[in-house]
């Protein structure tokens, strides 16, 4: 789940408005955490700053106990941060994506982890843009070149 931060929540946000991309996300997450799958909850914050902007933190409800924090300070979520290796502990080979910006920090980090080997399900539904316009060019022109385009409702989980 990327960016899902009250002040990028509370953004204008299309096509979808930021509180039904958190609804969808933490629908998500909680089947993650029903199948005991690892979830990833991933915030911005403003590098060489002493105080981050109010509306910082994550959104109430997106990070629980024993799920993966990462603090990232560039758009995507791999680079500079431990996030790689903290999956390949878990065995992770496939990231369902979602959160905000569509073609943002969603984009950025999908296009880091496919080139990093993963696997990729784009959950269209839990993820909205700056723009309808952004958000739809990412997921119908980007996403399909990197993994599968599914609604949240269509995640599926392998069994164990």
């Amino acid at each position: 789940m990327i960016d899902l931060m009250d002040r990028i929540v509370a953004l204008p946000l299309a096509p979808l408005p930021g509180p039904d991309v958190l609804a969808a996300a933490l629908g998500l997450a909680a089947a993650f955490r029903e199948a005991g799958a690892p979830v990833v909850a991933v915030r911005a914050q403003r590098p060489g700053v002493a105080e981050q902007p109010a509306g910082s933190g994550l959104a109430e409800g997106v990070a629980q106990d024993g799920d993966i924090l990462v603090v990232k300070q560039t758009v995507g979520a791999f680079h500079g941060t431990d996030l790689d290796e903290r999956l390949r502990a878990r065995g992770v080979d496939t990231l369902v994506m979602a959160g905000v910006a569509t073609n943002l920090g969603v984009e950025s980090t999908a296009r880091a982890a496919a080139d990093l080997g993963y696997r990729l399900v784009f959950a269209e539904d839990a993820m909205s843009g700056l723009t309808a316009a952004e958000h739809r060019a990412a997921v119908s022109l980007d996403f399909p070149r990197f993994g599968t385009v599914v609604t949240a409702a269509e995640v599926e989980f392998a069994a164990a």
